[in-house]
């Protein structure tokens, strides 16, 4: 039996159940996310966030932040585990970030 509200297709669940619903409305939405900026424990914007890596397994892994540059000519992205993220009054935080700090991890490339 699928769970209260949720959308079946045959036997496969296709929707969220109102109780997963009520954890959805709770979350953070990508398309809000990415281009959103970063800032760190001290309000000062450290990046940006260009992508969200989700494995397999539909975690958001890392967080890819677009450092340095100026206008978007120049910038490095990097790879950040999203763990370090924290949410603070509608900003996205990386406590004890800086711009320094970011540049100086390695460059982050797509495999394909």
């Amino acid at each position: 039996i699928p769970p209260a509200g949720a959308q079946v297709a045959g036997t496969s669940t296709l929707g969220v159940s109102v109780t997963e619903l009520n954890l959805v409305a709770q979350g953070w939405r990508a398309s809000k996310i990415i281009g959103a900026p970063v800032y760190n424990g001290d309000k000062k914007q450290v990046g940006k966030v260009a992508d969200l890596i989700i494995t397999p397994g539909r975690m958001v892994s890392y967080v890819i932040v677009s450092v340095g540059g100026f206008l978007g000519l120049g910038a490095k992205d990097v790879a950040v585990s999203s763990n370090r993220f924290k949410g603070n009054e509608g900003r996205l935080v990386l406590p004890g970030a800086t711009k320094q700090a970011l540049e100086s991890l390695p460059a982050f490339h797509y495999s394909h």
